[in-house]
């Protein structure tokens, strides 16, 4: 399971497990996990915002409820036995 660092403005690094990835309307979404392989965890899901020819990825929590939903549907049917809601 690949891992990456998340450095929120002004706060800690968190590092993150990435579950699965995909695109939607041209925008990238990652979902990831503070817990390691076959531990429980929260699962979050986090909107790439950077520019297109950016070295390092950029990535924002998804805040928005609409968006959020949309998103986690299409995780949830990529994975059976994730519960996003």
């Amino acid at each position: 399971m690949e891992k990456i660092t998340f450095v929120p403005d002004g706060e800690e690094a968190v590092e993150f497990y990435v579950l699965e990835q995909t695109t939607i309307a041209g925008v990238n979404y990652i979902l990831v996990t503070d817990a390691e392989e076959d531990e429980d965890g929260e699962a979050y899901i986090l909107k790439d915002i950077s520019d297109s020819d950016a070295e390092e990825r950029v990535y924002v929590m998804v805040e928005d409820d609409n968006e959020f939903d949309a998103v986690s549907a299409v995780f949830e049917n990529m994975l059976d036995d994730i519960d996003l809601n």
